[in-house]
């Protein structure tokens, strides 16, 4: 069975904003491998920090040399400064005893087998706000976490688009995709209307 690393969504009104990126991780210091960036086959290089599971994995199975495909969380504050958290690895043989030899397999076209591809991004939320000059609209996400103090539970993802106005306070499905660090409006699927009335 091959492993999705982007799982299907369990809940009609399930938030998110979930990535894949095929890039090699540079690590700010070689003693902290927590911190650093990911740098894309053009030489794109993205802030990144690498979230406890991910870190194992890192020290014992990865070559900091080669490209592996990132399972991410997208964070930014604006289009121009995407700050990216690695939560795992999507290698469907070395990491999930999946028996084939690696070597020879082409992961872009299992992706494709999955309907993903690199650089995707799914990004469910409300849409709190609609750019018209600039062509931005920005996506609220709220994170499951029943602790009370915990700090980032919601956080707002700009993402470079245009979408009706009308469609404010709705919850939206978003196909996204990673330009350079910019993330991109490919497609939009209106979930639920008025959101926040119902709130």
């Amino acid at each position: 069975m091959l492993k999705n690393p982007i799982p299907k969504v369990t809940n009609k009104l399930q938030y998110r904003a979930i990535g894949i990126v095929n890039s090699k991780f540079i690590p700010h210091d070689n003693e902290q491998l927590n911190r650093g960036y990911l740098t894309d086959k053009k030489g794109e290089k993205i802030e990144t920090v690498v979230l406890g599971k991910a870190l194992s994995l890192i020290k014992r199975h990865i070559d900091l040399k080669k490209s592996y495909f990132w399972i991410v969380y997208p964070k930014n504050k604006n289009t121009q400064n995407l700050h990216l958290q690695v939560i795992g690895i999507w290698d469907p043989y070395r990491l999930n005893d999946f028996q084939n030899d690696s070597s020879k397999t082409n992961f872009s076209k299992l992706l494709e087998e999955l309907d993903l591809k690199d650089n995707y991004f799914s990004v469910r939320g409300e849409l709190v706000f609609v750019n018209i000059q600039k062509k931005e609209i920005v996506i609220k996400i709220c994170s499951v976490s029943k602790l009370k103090n915990y700090k980032n539970k919601n956080f707002k993802l700009v993402i470079k688009g245009e979408l009706p106005l009308e469609l404010l306070n709705c919850f939206v499905s978003l196909d996204v995709i990673r330009d350079g660090n910019t993330l991109k409006l490919i497609n939009c699927e209106v979930i639920e209307k008025n959101l926040s009335k119902k709130n």
